[in-house]
């Protein structure tokens, strides 16, 4: 658990520009009441693609947002979140 609401999985230090930094889970969820939180699943080349082939979402800064799970395909969430995982691993390495 990251917080009282976010299922998280892995781990993540980020650093930016400012100064600013701290750790987030590699990829996680957060059923709120309004929308399941996607927090993760995007940020890497590609991920726009993906988003198109997606179904009905929307997205915050960062954040991806689905109402109902049957408005979206789970074959291309799964694509999503696989490739949004590798993307922060490989980015580790660095």
């Amino acid at each position: 658990m990251w917080g009282p609401s976010i299922v998280g999985f892995g781990s993540y230090h980020y650093k930016y520009d400012s100064g600013r930094e701290g750790d987030m889970p590699l990829i996680g969820f957060s059923p709120r009441k309004p929308a399941t939180v996607l927090y993760g699943a995007t940020g890497f080349a590609g991920a726009d693609i993906l988003l198109g082939k997606l179904g009905k979402h929307t997205m915050g800064k960062g954040c991806l947002y689905i109402k109902n799970l049957a408005d979206v395909d789970a074959a291309v969430l799964k694509k999503l979140m696989v490739k949004a995982v590798a993307a922060r691993r490989a980015k580790r390495r660095d």
